[in-house]
């Protein structure tokens, strides 16, 4: 069987975000790997020391983790038992991971499997690690989440503050160029595509970045700058600039950021837009775009 075409029986009816959930996930991901490994040998070895070596879906991702954020000066052993520590204690955050796995698997159709999205999704990646950054930061261990960090920019491309806080069911679709200042906060099931910049208006400080609600979408490129409000299921369309709250679900676009609809009366549309991830239905309602 070709590579990327298996496919598991659905998850048994577990509550979301519970151990036997994360259970039947780490089984799938095992099974992806055996055939991958099957059907490109050249992969089998890699394989082999990133998932099937291993006993659980934390162990697996430390390890990952701990090889990709490595230097010479920061060793990748020291990294996987920091970031395996950390799986390990914190059942809310393997929740979280298989949540952001489940994400990608589901919103994005270029990806083929949950195998493929834990080794090259680094978007994913940059989010798990920014996950142990925060637990490490608000343990107030700061110069070392400060230090991750800087690696996670290094080497994904991603630059996320350890202070920020971030929900689950999370895509970070492409993620190179995503910025996420340190007061900013993103709700869960919301969809985030590269080049974003969620921060400040200067050089102020306190409460200072956006907050993100449920279920957005937030396309390439645009630009939200200041302690504003994005509601719930709300979208922002590609290369927008915002600057002022957003209403639940209503369309922002352009630059700067004007409501699909008008800002007496937006249209308002019935979708959650960080899961359904359609970009471009408001256009049939944009006068303004013409070719």
């Amino acid at each position: 069987m070709p590579a990327g075409e298996f496919r598991h029986p659905s998850p048994p009816q577990v509550p979301p975000g519970s151990m036997e959930e994360e259970e039947w996930l780490w089984g799938h991901i095992q099974t992806e790997a055996r055939l991958d490994a099957e059907a490109e040998p050249a992969l089998a070895s890699y394989l082999y020391s990133t998932i099937l070596s291993h006993s659980s879906l934390g162990r697996s991702l430390s390890f990952h983790l701990g090889n990709k954020l490595c230097s010479s000066t920061l060793l990748s052993t020291l990294l996987y038992d920091l970031f395996l520590n950390i799986f390990s204690t914190d059942a809310s955050l393997r929740s979280a991971t298989v949540a952001d796995l489940r994400a990608a698997r589901f919103r994005d159709p270029a990806c083929i499997s949950f195998s493929h999205c834990l080794l090259n999704y680094k978007g994913f990646l940059a989010c798990q690690a920014h996950r142990v950054a925060h637990k490490l930061w608000t343990q107030s261990r700061k110069p070392l989440a400060l230090a991750l960090q800087a690696r996670i920019s290094d080497v994904f491309a991603v630059d996320i503050h350890p202070g920020a806080r971030i929900g689950k069911g999370i895509l970070f679709d492409h993620a190179t160029g995503v910025v996420v200042g340190e007061t900013a906060v993103i709700g869960n099931n919301v969809s985030i595509l590269h080049h974003v910049t969620l921060g400040g208006t200067g050089k102020s400080s306190g409460d200072r970045h956006p907050k993100i609600g449920d279920g957005v979408l937030i396309g390439a490129g645009a630009t939200i700058l200041g302690n504003v409000m994005i509601g719930e299921g709300a979208k922002i369309g590609a290369g927008s600039v915002v600057l002022i709250d957003v209403p639940p679900r209503t369309t922002a676009v352009g630059n700067p950021a004007r409501l699909v609809g008008g800002k007496g009366q937006p249209t308002k549309h019935e979708e959650i837009p960080g899961e359904s991830m359609d970009h471009t239905s408001f256009i049939s309602e944009w006068s303004d775009y013409i070719i």
